[in-house]
């Protein structure tokens, strides 16, 4: 059985709930640039609703490149792929499609990925949902930043977060990230106002999201914020998902005073991720080696490690 089959049967349910009530546009109350917020700097919930178009689906496109995390485009892909329009009883709400720099195909997590679309064939997205990866190109952060100038959301999921911050979109706005990358992120983007124990953060009509699951929350929130709270509690139920995690933006607050484990000796680190460089996997730039943490970041700084450089 089709799985959104399944699922109609939330739409019978009263699938057409009333909006909640939300103001305001941001999610977070301020922070200083690169600073973390904890304790009573707790993140509050206030930003808008969306408004689904009254015909057709909205298009959301996963942009991809080789060694993308899989659960970081899987998880949300199922939520969005699993709503139903309203007043309809099998007419999905979301048109979900991935998309990259060519149709070669990409491995996810040991998975094979054939891309849907290129960043010229792409359709024009509402929603783009940017996983962790590691061969994000320049072609695909120009098309981020200049398909997000007419987006609802551009959200990203875990180290995804690092692949956003480089379109500068991010500049002088909230975003938060995987715990381990917190102080990699704040070094190399001290201009993005870091918010550690956030499981997500909206500015705008930017999102991002803790590591790995945390994009699924982000997901229900986004269907939230176009159908309702009633109606995104019964998705939950039909997915048989039991976090709670969508409702409490401030849940990931377990990891707000994270910190790196410090080591005996630190190496070289990655100027993609700040993770630790691997010795073996090099590139040589104006007299300098840099060392990476895989073979994607090496292959990303090589294309315009200018844009690397500058932010270590």
């Amino acid at each position: 059985m089709n799985r959104r089959n399944l699922l109609k049967s939330s739409a019978a349910l009263g699938f057409a709930s009333a909006l909640p009530a939300l103001a305001g546009d941001k999610l977070f109350a301020s922070a200083g640039a690169g600073q973390p917020q904890t304790g009573k700097d707790q993140p509050m919930a206030r930003t808008n609703p969306l408004i689904p178009p009254a015909k057709g689906s909205i298009p959301i496109a996963f942009p991809i490149s080789e060694g993308t995390q899989l659960i970081d485009f899987a998880g949300p892909w199922e939520i969005f792929d699993g709503v139903v329009k309203p007043g309809t009883t099998n007419e999905a709400a979301f048109e979900v499609y991935t998309v990259a720099e060519t149709l070669k195909r990409i491995s996810a997590s040991g998975m094979k990925v054939v891309p849907d679309y290129t960043f010229e064939t792409a359709p024009a997205p509402k929603l783009i949902v940017i996983p962790a990866q590691g061969g994000a190109t320049k072609a695909m952060i120009d098309w981020i930043r200049m398909s997000s100038k007419s987006t609802d959301v551009t959200m990203s999921v875990c180290t995804g977060a690092f692949v956003l911050a480089r379109t500068g979109l991010l500049s002088g706005k909230s975003a938060t990230t995987f715990h381990e990358a917190f102080d990699g992120f704040a070094k190399q983007y001290p201009d993005i106002k870091l918010i550690r124990g956030a499981r997500f953060v909206e500015d705008g009509n930017l999102a991002s999201s803790g590591g790995l699951t945390s994009g699924m929350d982000l997901a229900f929130r986004v269907v939230e914020r176009y159908f309702g709270r009633e109606m995104t509690e019964k998705l939950a139920f039909q997915l048989e998902y039991q976090g709670k995690g969508w409702m409490n933006a401030a849940s990931n607050e377990v990891y707000a005073k994270y910190e790196s484990p410090k080591k005996a000796t630190t190496g070289p680190l990655c100027p993609i991720c700040s993770m630790e460089g691997d010795p073996a996997i090099s590139s040589s730039y104006k007299g300098k080696t840099y060392y990476f943490c895989m073979q994607e970041h090496k292959a990303t700084f090589d294309e315009a490690p200018e844009d690397f450089v500058k932010a270590t």
